[in-house]
C-alpha cells in the first residue's frame, strides 16, 4: 500500500458455541449429522412453534464478555433481523439490535514487537441460518441442521490497520473462545466465521472512506490475504481516479481476489424489531459473579507466566499456549520432572515444540489425544539432563515409545542405550583412533581443526554411538593439544 494512504479495519466474528442443543429449541448441534436430520417445528419455523432461550448461550455471552473486558448489559432483548435466504426458512434471523448483552470491550494482540488494543463495540447473542451447497452438479441443495445453531457475534471497532493486525486478532478471539471452552475454535468447518469492513483513506484523515464488506473467509491466511488484496484494490481505483463503491465483496481463494457479491445493506434494510416470542435477558449481579468464577486463566496470562515461571523465550511460550490442551501438557510434563530447574523447562519446551508437535501434526491430533505420557517425557529431559543418554539416543527412544508406550528408562535398560561417561574408558578409545590416523593428527596439529569432528565422529562410532559427546570433546581437545 502506498504509504500516504491508511487502511480502516474492522471485523465482525461470528463463533459457533458447542452447545449440545440449539439456541430455542432442543434440536442436536452435531457438525456430522446427516442433511436436515438436526430439525423441528421451531427450527424449521413453523407457524406456531415458540422458542425458548437455551440458558448456556447466555452464560457463554457473560464468559466471553467478561474475558474480553466489556461491560455487561443487565436487561437486553432479542430482534428479530428480516431477510430472504433459501436457506432462512422462518424469514428472519433471531439476533440482537440496540442491546447487545456485551459492549465496550477491548484485546490486545501483539504485531510487529509493539503491542495494541483492539476495541470491542459488542458481542450479542444469534441464531445461524441453514446451509446453501452449490458445488454438486444438481441444483442448489439446503441443508437446515444449522439453523437454530446459538452463534455470538463479536464486533470490533475500526482499530485494526492491516491485514497481518487481523491475523493476530482472530487469533486472540480463537485462543480466548478456546480456552473458555465456548468453540472448538475449527474455521474450515464453520466454527468460526470471519467478514471483513475494509476502506482506505489519506494518511492523518480523519474522515473514513467508502467501505467494502468481505465475505467468505474460512480460513486465518485467506483472512490476511483478502484484506491486503481489498486494500491495494481500493487505493489503486482511487489514484486512476475511481472511486470505491459500498458493497458485499467474496474472496475468490483460487485465484486470490475479491468479486462483487451485492450492494451493501444497511441496518434499516433488515427491519429490526423486538421478537415478541421471546421475553429479555435478566443478567443479575449474582448470576454474573457465579460466572466470574468459571473464567479460567486467559491466554496471554499464561504465556506471561509461562515466560516468568519457567524462564522460557517469549517464542516457546507463545506456541506452546496456541492451543490450550498443548500448554496443559507442558505444565504436566514439568510436574513430572525429577529436578525443577530453567534449563530442564526449557529442554521440555524444545522437545514439546519439535518431536510432540511433529508427531501431533502427522496425526492429525491435539495434545489432549497424545498417547505418551506427560511422566515419559520428562523422564527423557531428566535422562538427557543427567548425561544418561545422548540427544540423539533420546530420539530413538521416543521413536521407541510412540510404538511400546514403554518408559523410556526401560528402553533406555532393555537396549543397553545408556550413554558411556567413563573418562578412563573414552581416554583408551581416542588414544587408540590417534595412534592409527597419526597423519591426520600432524595434519591437525599444524592448523587443520576442521578434522576435530572428524575425530569425534570416529570415537562415537567406535563405541557405538554411547560415549558421551560433551567428555569426548573435552578429552579429545586435551589429547591433541599435549
Amino acid at each position: 500500500m502506498k504509504s500516504d494512504y491508511e487502511a480502516v479495519i474492522g471485523l465482525e466474528v461470528h463463533v459457533q458455541l458447542k452447545t449440545q442443543t440449539k439456541a430455542f429449541c432442543g434440536c442436536s448441534t452435531s457438525f456430522a449429522s446427516s442433511p436436515n436430520m438436526n430439525t423441528c417445528p421451531i427450527c424449521l419455523g413453523h407457524p406456531g412453534a415458540l422458542p425458548v432461550l437455551n440458558k448456556n448461550i447466555v452464560e457463554y455471552a457473560l464468559l466471553l464478555g467478561l474475558a474480553t473486558g466489556c461491560s455487561i448489559r443487565p436487561y437486553s432483548v432479542f430482534s428479530r433481523k428480516n431477510y430472504f435466504y433459501p436457506d432462512l426458512p422462518k424469514g428472519y434471523q433471531v439476533s440482537q439490535y440496540e442491546d447487545p448483552i456485551c459492549f465496550n470491550g477491548e484485546i490486545e494482540i501483539e504485531s510487529e514487537n509493539t503491542k495494541k488494543r483492539i476495541g470491542i463495540t459488542r458481542i450479542h447473542m444469534e441464531e445461524d441460518a441453514g446451509k446453501s451447497i452449490h458445488d454438486i452438479d444438481i441444483d442448489t441443495l439446503v441443508d437446515l441442521n444449522r439453523s437454530g445453531v446459538p452463534l455470538l457475534e463479536i464486533v470490533s471497532e475500526p482499530d485494526i490497520r492491516s491485514g497481518q493486525e487481523a491475523y493476530q486478532y482472530l487469533m486472540q478471539i480463537r485462543q480466548i473462545v478456546m480456552y473458555l471452552g465456548v468453540c472448538d475454535g475449527n474455521m474450515e468447518e464453520g466454527s468460526l466465521r470471519c467478514d471483513a469492513n475494509i476502506s482506505v483513506r489519506k494518511r492523518g484523515a480523519e474522515k473514513f472512506g467508502t467501505r467494502t464488506e468481505v465475505k467468505n473467509l474460512n480460513s486465518f491466511r485467506n483472512v490476511e490475504r483478502a484484506i491486503g488484496y481489498e486494500i491495494e484494490r481500493q487505493v489503486e481505483l482511487i489514484e486512476s481516479g475511481g472511486y470505491v463503491v459500498q458493497q458485499s465483496m467474496q474472496w475468490d481463494a483460487s485465484i486470490h481476489e475479491t468479486k462483487v457479491m451485492r450492494s451493501k445493506e444497511k441496518a434499516h434494510d433488515y427491519r429490526y424489531f423486538p421478537e415478541p416470542d421471546l421475553v429479555g435477558v435478566n443478567v443479575n449481579e449474582e448470576w454474573l459473579r457465579k460466572v466470574q468464577l468459571m473464567l479460567p486463566e486467559l491466554p496471554q496470562a499464561r504465556k506471561a507466566r509461562f515466560i516468568y515461571d519457567f524462564g522460557l523465550p517469549a517464542y516457546d511460550a507463545g506456541i506452546l499456549i496456541e492451543e490450550k490442551s498443548l500448554g496443559d501438557y507442558f505444565e504436566n510434563v514439568v510436574s513430572k520432572l525429577a529436578v525443577k530447574s530453567k534449563d530442564r523447562y526449557k529442554l521440555v519446551s524444545n522437545w514439546i515444540m519439535t518431536e510432540v508437535m511433529r508427531v501431533l501434526s502427522e496425526r492429525k491430533i491435539a495434545a489432549a489425544e497424545f498417547v505418551v505420557e506427560p511422566a515419559f517425557i520428562a523422564e527423557i529431559v531428566d535422562l538427557i539432563s543427567s548425561e544418561t543418554i545422548s540427544n540423539k539416543t533420546a530420539k530413538e527412544v521416543f521413536a521407541e515409545m510412540l510404538i511400546s508406550n514403554k518408559a523410556p528408562k526401560s528402553i533406555v535398560n532393555e537396549k543397553g542405550l545408556s550413554q558411556v561417561s567413563d573418562v578412563i574408558f573414552i581416554e583408551s578409545t581416542i588414544n587408540s583412533i590417534l595412534k592409527e590416523n597419526v597423519e591426520n593428527v600432524e595434519k591437525y596439529r599444524s592448523g587443520k581443526n576442521n578434522l576435530f569432528g572428524y575425530f569425534v565422529s570416529q570415537v562415537l562410532k567406535n563405541t557405538g554411538g554411547k560415549a558421551n559427546p560433551k567428555i569426548v570433546t573435552e578429552v579429545l581437545k586435551r589429547m591433541l593439544e599435549n
